[in-house]
């Protein structure tokens, strides 16, 4: 892939998702109908996808483009956890 391709501005979740559905890189590939190395290339941050290869993967696990794609890193699971607790801490004493 071309360095015009690589987008360190964007963020994913893909391989995330991808594994929570126990699909394999072909697998998923296969659904949104491109090469399995595609999605290697996507869930590595070597390569941003078009906005139609954005909605079908995010249409494949039924969720909003946005919440596998961000222009912003993603909280890690540790920080969304916190984040989580200490919400709900605030409801309790609220």
């Amino acid at each position: 892939m071309g360095s015009e391709n690589v987008s360190a501005s964007l963020h994913n979740r893909l391989a995330l998702f991808r594994v929570e559905a126990g699909l394999s890189r072909a697998a998923l590939a296969e659904r949104v109908d491109v090469n399995p190395q595609t999605i290697g290339f996507l869930e590595r941050g070597q390569y941003g996808p078009s906005l139609e290869l954005g909605l079908k993967l995010a249409a494949v696990f039924g969720v909003p483009v946005e919440t596998l794609f961000s222009l912003d890193p993603f909280p890690t699971l540790a920080n969304a956890l916190a984040m989580i607790a200490k919400d709900r801490e605030g409801d309790r004493h609220g």
